[in-house]
């Protein structure tokens, strides 16, 4: 069964539609009629490769490279081949536990860039802030590189050290990051002073949905005030509990996404909840760190809801992808389509504008100015 993601970190890559087989050559091709590809280049390559290259090459390795050169060649980098080790991780990733640093990473502009650190996780102890550029991992240039290389370089068990050069206001700065084991609970609440609800949701991963109705349970026994939603860090993850999360807000049958393809068809996505939580007043805070599904919450809650955004710019990562099973347990992630808000914007490298700008001053990080703003504008 097919599942779509709205993540900005790994890797992907397009299937040639061949296989291994049991012929002379290993792979059997089978090119759209249409496009009427020449693959004796490729054939030529292959052999000379197998017969020339210094080293013992194992045939799975190079079909593995051809296929994510393939991926590699559509220019998008949420599109990518999984290998099955590969495509494990990335199951680990969204079941919300893992051995690595705790940041979600991206390309931006072509250049590797932090999403978000995750609360209390490694990353954020060590200082790395959404936005930072990675120049280096180790030292490692990060100018070719891909998500899934850096995704491999940046894991690694807990105890050990990964260093990463990092590009923060124009000056260049190494920060050393020891790795632990991150656990991550995706909804977090807490009751402020005027009986107002803090909510911060960090992912959408596979539980999220279900945290989140415990969630909704203690706010409607509490009666609030209002309601702060932090999407503050939140880089996405499963759209379909972006959307079961959005129907706490909205009225059922309205439309959270539009899910726009290469051919202009469109598809509506609907809340489909009880809307228990519209009657309550709402504050959202965003940050450049929001992406994906946070920016599909943040969006139909202001399109339907006429619901304040506190904070950043969002980051602007509007396109869907959906994950293909394929042989041997690897997988394929391809871009498939762009989502609108449902009046109809596009945030994809655009983002969402809050309706009041605060920029994070690191200078009094012990205050948390936006959160601050929230709980005047409930009050």
């Amino acid at each position: 069964m097919n599942k779509k993601y709205l993540l900005i970190i790994f890797l992907i890559v397009f299937v040639f539609g061949y296989y291994l087989g049991q012929t002379e050559k290993p792979l059997l091709i089978k090119p759209a009629p249409s496009e009427k590809a020449d693959m004796s280049l490729f054939w030529e390559t292959w052999d000379l490769v197998k017969e020339k290259y210094v080293n013992q090459i194992n045939d799975q390795d190079l079909v593995y490279g051809a296929i994510k050169g393939m991926v590699n060649a559509l220019g998008d980098p949420y599109s990518a081949f999984m290998t099955p080790e590969e495509n494990k991780q990335f199951e680990e990733d969204m079941q919300g536990s893992f051995e690595g640093i705790g940041a979600e990473i991206g390309i931006r502009d072509g250049v590797l860039t932090i999403i978000a650190p995750l609360e209390g996780m490694p990353a954020e102890k060590a200082g790395i802030k959404a936005g930072d550029k990675v120049i280096k991992v180790n030292d490692k240039s990060t100018a070719e590189m891909t998500l899934n290389e850096a995704v491999r370089l940046i894991r690694g068990p807990r105890g050990t050290t990964v260093s990463l050069t990092i590009l923060r206001n124009g000056e260049a700065q190494e920060i050393k990051i020891v790795r632990n084991q991150i656990d991550i609970k995706s909804v977090k609440l807490e009751q402020k002073e005027n009986n107002i609800i803090y909510i911060d949701i960090n992912g959408f991963l596979q539980d999220t949905s279900q945290e989140f109705t415990i969630a909704a349970a203690q706010v409607l026994l509490l009666n609030p005030k209002g309601i702060i939603l932090d999407l503050r860090n939140n880089p996405g993850g499963y759209l379909d509990q972006a959307i079961e999360v959005t129907g706490w807000f909205v009225d059922k049958g309205e439309v959270v996404v539009i899910e726009e393809f290469g051919d202009n068809k469109q598809t509506e996505h609907k809340a489909f909840g009880n809307a228990s939580l519209k009657k309550y007043p709402l504050v959202v805070l965003v940050n450049q760190g929001s992406a994906s599904g946070s920016e599909i919450l943040a969006g139909a809650l202001r399109d339907l809801r006429s619901t304040k955004l506190i904070g950043e710019k969002t980051f602007g990562k509007g396109s869907v992808q959906e994950l293909e099973n394929l042989e041997n347990k690897s997988s394929l992630r391809i871009t498939i389509a762009k989502w609108l808000t449902p009046n109809g914007y596009s945030i994809h490298e655009k983002g969402l504008e809050p309706d009041l700008a605060m920029i994070d001053d690191p200078k009094t990080e012990d205050v948390d100015e936006q959160l601050e703003e929230a709980m005047k504008i409930l009050e």
